[in-house]
């Protein structure tokens, strides 16, 4: 018999979707974090060069269809909700409408692959504090397990770096270097869990699996003081070491640490990222980001019927192995 959930939740980071947003959204982002307004101010614009619309929500959106069809197709028929942490539609508000709508249990599919505080204790705090909030007719929300090293992640995110060196000159591929990036930490938060870890697995393995020996993991989008240490080599810092010392000429950034395109992605690497590469005379290809890929969607069902079936197999490639169902007390504490 399966385990009494009654509904999905899918849990993301949220983004403005107009101009009057960006500031309220960032002061949300921003809320307790040692940023200067300055700086927040700064951000702000990346934003309104695209009219102050993150494609993050968007493509939730994408994701949170293709899923409904996806469950109903195999049988899984169950409602699915949607919840910000950041900007509408928020989890409180969505957690609200689950408990008006009867349900009593869900189990919560949060687009983040790896373990830290950011991209996964501080989404179980946020579902709490929505939770106590809404108050005892609020539904429990178990979240799912990470899936770094899940086939369906792996899987897609190695199709979107063959895609990407395909874009690449037949003759200039065995020489084209590949930089998985991903969002960086404050070390002294990174210390404390298994991001660094998780993520060089995760890029070996799709790597391995696209066929590409040389590959490096570099970071991106830091955003606090400048003498707090944070995870390195950013990624314009090892560009610029790959053209003067190695003499690169090409290169592959793949964003394995991003499931969506948000602000980190289309202005971070497409506009400051791609502009460093044409100063350094470097050609630049950006593979996509897993998205709406059917294989991770088919994923996102394959983790919800580990649940609801109570299966005893975790999938898993390479040597770490699958993640627990429960994260255990004390993990990925915030710095």
């Amino acid at each position: 018999m399966g385990l009494p959930y009654d509904a999905v939740l899918l849990v993301s980071f949220g983004g403005p979707e107009r101009a009057a947003d960006v500031l309220p959204f960032l002061e949300n982002v921003l809320r307790g974090k040692r940023v200067p307004r300055a700086r927040m101010l700064e951000v702000a614009e990346h934003y309104y060069l695209f009219d102050g619309v993150s494609p993050i929500n968007a493509q939730l959106r994408a994701l949170l269809a293709a899923l409904i069809a996806d469950l109903d197709a195999h049988g899984v028929h169950l409602p699915v909700y949607w919840g910000n942490r950041n900007w509408h539609p928020m989890l409180e508000d969505t957690i609200r409408q689950m408990a008006e709508d009867g349900i009593r249990r869900a189990l919560a599919f949060v687009t983040s692959a790896f373990a830290s505080y950011s991209g996964c204790r501080q989404y179980l705090e946020d579902i709490q504090a929505a939770r106590t909030a809404i108050g005892s007719a609020a539904p429990v929300v178990e979240k799912l397990r990470l899936f770094f090293n899940h086939p369906g992640f792996i899987e897609p995110m190695a199709e979107r770096v063959a895609e990407a060196f395909e874009s690449i000159a037949p003759g200039d591929r065995p020489a084209t270097r590949l930089l998985f990036t991903a969002h960086s930490l404050p070390l002294a938060m990174a210390d404390r869990c298994g991001y660094v870890e998780q993520l060089r697995e995760a890029c070996r393995l799709v790597a391995e699996r696209a066929g590409r020996g040389a590959w490096d993991l570099v970071y991106q989008s830091r955003s606090g003081p400048a003498e707090q240490a944070w995870l390195e080599p950013d990624i314009r810092d090892r560009l610029a070491a790959l053209r003067g010392d190695a003499g690169c000429r090409h290169v592959v950034v793949a964003p394995i640490g991003f499931l969506a395109e948000h602000m980190e992605v289309i202005y971070d690497l497409d506009v400051e990222v791609a502009g460093l590469c044409q100063d350094l005379d470097m050609t630049m290809v950006r593979a996509a980001v897993v998205g709406c890929h059917p294989r991770f969607v088919a994923m996102i069902r394959e983790l919800l019927q580990e649940r609801l079936d109570d299966r005893p197999v975790r999938l898993a490639l390479g040597n770490l192995g699958p993640s627990p169902d429960v994260c255990p007390a004390g993990c990925c504490p915030p710095r």
